[in-house]
């Protein structure tokens, strides 16, 4: 594994990236205003990166973008990968590893969510302060590589303290409503019954989604502080539970973009 992170490390910085300071996963949520935001030097197709698996989902582009935003080095990775696609932990985490080994100091991630507390609304943008990890696999299963992190890595806080501080002083001073709580991750592609959204509210989440954790968890048992943010694109109350329209999921992430793309352009100007 280690071999394929370095092939991948060489090749990108063969192509022309150098010393990028932080990373950023373009998930849901976040996408053409974010790489507006960049002074783009390089975009380069995950096809032509050595072992980074290919995108299927529509929404995902499947592209690296290096550039900077406010006179830092950014890498942003416009698309990731879900267990649901087939994909294992450790493909759906490579690029994570890669981005650490080319040399980022912080990470930035988004995600598309279902809200399931009923006294917030779809729209709007979560903090993620914690998770629960409901996921059937684990990226840290196997062997565990000395070089690259710890066999017990700690996650008493998966998320970074001062930059999930100063994403609140951000949205307080730019009128953005910005929730705070937990994500917890499901495996999917399915949504969740009735029952399964209660269970999930009960067991203390606040928003439920695919993806995230695993990249979480492999930023954390390599030191790199990290942060995520979840547009809450449907309202998931089990009394009152319509079917999903995934083209108006796609919809609402769009509108809530510019204000994530504000908040994100704007940590970065402050690290």
């Amino acid at each position: 594994m280690i071999e394929q992170f370095e092939e991948a490390v060489e090749y990108l910085q063969n192509r022309g990236v150098k010393a990028p300071e932080i990373g950023v996963i373009l998930g849901t949520g976040l996408g053409d205003k974010f790489v507006a935001a960049m002074e783009v030097e390089l975009t380069i197709s995950y096809e032509d990166i050595p072992h980074f698996p290919l995108v299927t989902v529509l929404s995902h582009d499947g592209k690296l973008i290096y550039g900077t935003v406010h006179g830092k080095k950014v890498v942003a990775l416009d698309g990731r990968f879900h267990y649901y696609e087939g994909y294992s932990m450790q493909q759906i985490t490579l690029p994570v590893r890669v981005l650490k080994m080319l040399g980022i100091k912080k990470l930035l991630l988004s995600n598309a969510a279902g809200n399931m507390n009923l006294s917030w609304k779809k729209g709007e943008l979560m903090l993620i302060d914690d998770h629960i990890n409901m996921q059937p696999d684990n990226p840290l299963r196997g062997q565990n590589f000395d070089e690259l992190g710890p066999r017990f890595p700690d996650m008493s806080a998966p998320y970074d303290p001062s930059m999930n501080t100063i994403l609140e002083e951000i949205a307080k001073e730019n009128k953005i409503t910005l929730r705070k709580g937990v994500y917890v991750s499901v495996i999917g592609p399915n949504l969740e019954t009735r029952a399964e959204y209660r269970f999930l509210r009960n067991i203390g989440a606040d928003v439920v989604g695919m993806s995230t954790v695993p990249e979480v968890i492999v930023a954390n048992h390599m030191g790199l502080p990290c942060c995520a943010i979840s547009v809450m694109t449907d309202d998931c109350d089990p009394d009152n539970l319509s079917p999903i329209n995934i083209d108006e999921i796609i919809a609402i992430a769009g509108k809530a973009e510019e204000k994530l793309t504000e908040l994100y352009t704007e940590l970065i100007k402050r690290l």
